[in-house]
């Protein structure tokens, strides 16, 4: 089931790189970037993962928190942040069953070999839990950019 523009953002409650457990019916009244990535320290998942910390203060001005989910676990999201001295929340779906809800699972092939794998996704959700935009198949390399740009444009026209 793809996700539409004005449908309401499955719910969801995973656990934080931090421990705690995130729910996103406890986040309405900001807005939420959520992202899905493939891998931790993988290389066009670290460049995305830099970039989203990098604008971490303009999206705070906004009101808005960045939350990336992949299937790796909480250690592993642990040993990425300090690594690449990330500044934003990563959160592990170790059961797919949140990437599942979002249709981020994927066929995909590498070397002849076919898999399901996460397609790099974004959604932005607004204050009231609605995804205003989404993008699949995401090329890392200005995404953060047109995210902030399309999060600028939407509270503008509010």
């Amino acid at each position: 089931m793809t996700i539409e523009n004005g449908q309401m953002a499955p719910l969801f409650s995973l656990v934080s790189d931090e421990g705690a457990e995130v729910n996103l019916a406890e986040l309405k009244g900001k807005y939420v970037v959520l992202y899905f990535y493939p891998k931790d320290d993988t290389p066009g998942c670290t460049i995305e993962a830099q970039d989203f910390s990098k604008k971490t203060a303009e999206f705070e001005k906004l009101d808005c928190v960045i939350l990336g989910v992949s299937r790796d676990n909480v250690v592993s999201h642990c040993k990425f942040i300090e690594k690449y001295k990330l500044s934003i929340s990563l959160l592990a779906d170790e059961t797919g069953e949140v990437c599942k809800s979002y249709d981020v699972i994927q066929e995909k092939s590498m070397f002849g070999k076919k898999y399901f794998g996460i397609d790099r996704s974004t959604f932005l959700i607004d204050k009231m839990g609605r995804v205003i935009d989404s993008w699949s198949s995401v090329k890392v390399k200005g995404h953060v950019e047109e995210v902030l740009k399309n999060l600028e444009k939407h509270i503008k026209s509010a």
